[in-house]
């Protein structure tokens, strides 16, 4: 998405990092890893299928958003990204932990600066 993001819409905020700031957001860092959020500007919340939609929206795909609002489509798509949420730290090789309310991935620690 950053690669698509031209205008520079999109600001990416990565939880598990050791800077990031819990109180920013109302939302637990368990829940913040249990699913994607999305925070408007205006302090909005949107989370899960919804995000992908906006960001689509946001760097010219358009098109994707219009297709998984089809009926049949839409439930599909909703089915799908809840079960990539369960699986992903699997599916993408990375162990999940959460102590003390702070959730992070191995990969991203290892990966801080």
């Amino acid at each position: 998405m950053r690669r698509l993001d031209k205008r520079l819409l999109l600001i990416f905020c990565d939880f598990s990092r050791p800077n990031y700031d819990p109180t920013s957001i109302d939302i637990s860092p368990i829940e913040l890893g249990r699913i994607i959020h999305a925070r408007w500007s205006d302090g909005t919340i949107i989370t899960g299928v919804d995000v992908f939609r906006a960001m689509w929206e946001a760097v010219g795909l358009g098109f994707l958003v219009r297709l998984t609002r089809f009926s049949l489509v839409e439930p599909l798509v909703v089915k799908a990204y809840a079960w990539f949420a369960r699986n992903r730290l699997r599916l993408t090789g990375r162990s999940h932990t959460c102590a003390d309310g702070v959730c992070g991935s191995g990969r991203s620690r290892r990966h801080s600066p």
